[in-house]
């Protein structure tokens, strides 16, 4: 009986050190690849959010939703049967598997709107540079990235507020720290820096300034969309890993035998601990999402 529950232990200390170590690397490597290419912009509402994944296409039917929910269920209760033989017990943990679904709506709705935004703003960097090079007036090559109809709300309204302010002010000052306030890009950033000294103090390089200011952004979208491959390569190697540790305790049942491993769970400290290991791993499968999906153009 103490050789059963050592390795029932044994199988709960495995789970929490593994998904330590690999949550730790997966937050080191969203770290460390996602702030290298993108800072944070002004928060914003969910309902919008919403709304522009649907307005994208991106957003879930119901009947996804719904095969989203019999999958929950019916993965959560097939492992929790497989744990504690119990059919109260899975048709709790199915509930409670259906119960994230929501939540998981929710962060996926957020990285495809993270990553609209940021599609929009390097449009908008980059045409803005494109017609000042013709109009050699930003807020000019502002309306004629608006009028041109490559942008879309929120980016469009955003524009029109910096028309409106530049020409209320009489100068781009204003207008600049505006926008700069709502898309805290360093590419936005660093471009309205290079706009103001073209405008206030002058600048017979200009040209080959833009020039190089479009390289970069050409190198930033590069590196973007590298960072995403490699972001889903490692959430799917992170989700298989995940559901394969949920089935550990088959390997258990395998080498104590079915009917030790059922005397076993009548233990209720060992009742505990088998809780203990579905409880961890799903927080870090949970957290690991968070991750993959939290600020994916916007950090």
């Amino acid at each position: 009986m103490y050789v059963e529950i050592f390795v029932i232990l044994a199988l709960l200390i495995f789970v929490v050190l593994y998904r330590k170590n690999t949550g730790d690397k997966f937050y080191k490597y969203i770290s460390d690849g996602v702030s290298e290419i993108y800072n944070k912009y002004a928060p914003y509402s969910f309902k919008m959010v919403r709304e522009k994944t649907k307005e994208l296409g991106q957003e879930y039917t119901p009947r996804q939703y719904i095969i989203q929910v019999v999958i929950f269920a019916g993965g959560a209760g097939i492992i929790s049967y497989l744990y504690f033989y119990s059919i109260i017990v899975s048709i709790i943990y199915a509930f409670l598997a259906v119960m994230f679904i929501p939540y998981l709506a929710y962060l996926r709705c957020n990285k495809v709107y993270s990553e609209f935004i940021f599609e929009q703003i390097q449009v908008y960097s980059t045409n803005v540079i494109m017609e000042f090079n013709t109009t050699q007036s930003f807020v000019k090559s502002l309306e004629g990235v608006r009028d041109s109809g490559v942008l879309e709300e929120p980016l469009l309204g955003d524009i029109n507020e910096m028309i409106s302010i530049a020409y209320s002010s009489s100068t781009i000052d204003e207008a600049i720290d505006y926008m700069n306030s709502k898309y805290d890009f360093y590419v936005i950033r660093n471009m309205h820096q290079l706009f103001l000294q073209i405008t206030k103090e002058g600048s017979k390089d200009s040209g080959e300034a833009l020039e190089g200011m479009l390289m970069d952004i050409d190198a930033l979208v590069e590196s973007v969309y590298r960072d995403r491959i490699d972001r889903q390569t490692f959430h799917k190697q992170f989700i298989t890993f995940g559901v394969a540790l949920y089935f550990l305790v088959a390997l258990i049942q395998y080498l104590l035998g079915n009917e030790s491993y059922l005397a076993l769970i009548e233990l209720w400290y060992v009742q505990i601990m088998l809780h203990g290991v579905i409880i961890i791993n799903t927080y870090f499968l949970v957290n690991g999402e968070k991750y993959y999906n939290e600020d994916v153009g916007a950090e």
